[in-house]
């Protein structure tokens, strides 16, 4: 029996979108990171980028468990001395909602080469309205 291995020249990447609405944050981003790996695929190979398009919607209806709204900080360091700013994850989800999501989605990533490719497929939104209608994008149900 021989080992399958993905060629990166005959994949073909789909298009889905998914609600976040009331979806908890840590379980929907493992779902999407597996989506964009391409681990839900047969022929997943863990050093081909074999994975899909994947668009959220809704990222401002998110939900966060527990006191994470206002208890989960998230740091934004600059490069400069006194260059740390720290907000609460109810500052981030006024100002841009979309960073929840697209932050907890590259924590479920591998740190490499292959993840900075991966999470340039991840498109958030934080309404109901996307740009991406002409790739014909299937809805895809997370019921967790």
């Amino acid at each position: 029996m021989k080992t399958f291995v993905a060629d990166e020249n005959d994949i073909q990447r789909d298009w889905f979108v998914v609600d976040a609405t009331d979806k908890s944050t840590g379980r929907l981003a493992v779902f999407i990171a597996d989506i964009l790996r391409g681990r839900d695929k047969p022929t997943y190979t863990p050093h081909v980028d074999t994975g899909a398009f994947v668009v959220v919607v809704n990222a401002e209806k998110i939900k966060l468990t527990g006191n994470k709204e206002d208890g989960k900080i998230y740091q934004d360091y600059s490069g400069y001395s006194s260059g740390l700013k720290k907000r609460t994850a109810a500052t981030i989800r006024a100002i841009h909602p979309e960073r929840i999501i697209t932050q907890a989605v590259e924590g479920m990533l591998p740190k490499n080469r292959l993840s900075r490719r991966t999470i340039t497929r991840l498109k958030v939104y934080a309404g109901p309205n996307h740009p991406h209608a002409a790739q014909n994008a299937k809805t895809l149900e997370f019921n967790g």
